[in-house]
């Protein structure tokens, strides 16, 4: 059995082996949706938690398109701004529900999906994932920190058990840190909801 210093050195190191998608790797010609949904699953796969789950279907881009969540495809092809509309969808869809999603993105997708735009959607996608390798970075020195705090509990513990227990600590721990943020994100986003004016939910 694994020992829990081996558990968060394996998860460091996968951590440490996933990137997203550069927009400079998105395709500039418009794809057909088998397609997109192969370039999506080659460039994420190291983000599934199982060989059998997908990254992407039709059914799923069907759903997005049907929800508002992605603007209908130009004669079945799917432009560059749809992959980045997708990749922040696939991101975002483990966290919040179809309408929260719909409410984050519908500003960006009605200001910034065209190609007129001051600030391209392209410009947009770039500077949020720079953020986000920051973000990675923080993140590995806070687990660490949430792991030597978990190491500490239990002390009076039965040896065969105290692996466990601390192991349990370590996981609610990340738990509760995942659900505060959660609890944040949504507030925002009912925010964003309740300041989008009348007319922006009747065009929507």
């Amino acid at each position: 059995m694994k020992t829990n210093e081996e558990r968060l050195n394996e998860m460091l190191a996968h951590l440490d082996r996933l990137s997203h998608i550069k927009a400079s790797q998105i395709p500039e010609i418009p794809l057909y949706m088998d397609q997109v949904t192969t370039f999506m699953e080659e460039h994420l796969k190291n983000f599934k938690r199982s060989e059998e789950d997908k990254v992407l279907t039709k059914t799923m881009i069907n759903n997005y398109a049907k929800n508002n969540l992605l603007p209908p495809p130009d004669k079945k092809k799917y432009s560059k701004e749809h992959m980045l509309l997708l990749i922040f969808i696939y991101y975002y869809k483990n966290l919040l529900s179809i309408s929260d999603i719909e409410t984050l993105l519908a500003p960006v997708t009605e200001k910034h999906f065209q190609a007129s735009s001051p600030v391209s959607l392209e410009d947009i996608y770039t500077q949020v994932f720079a953020l986000r390798d920051e973000q990675k970075k923080r993140l590995v020195e806070d687990m660490d920190q949430k792991f030597q705090a978990a190491k500490a509990t239990f002390p009076d513990a039965p040896e065969d058990e105290r692996e466990f227990l601390q192991l349990f600590a370590f996981i609610s721990e990340l738990a509760f840190d995942v659900y505060l943020k959660k609890l944040v994100i949504e507030s925002l986003v009912d925010q964003l909801r309740e300041e989008r004016s009348p007319k922006d939910k009747k065009r929507r």
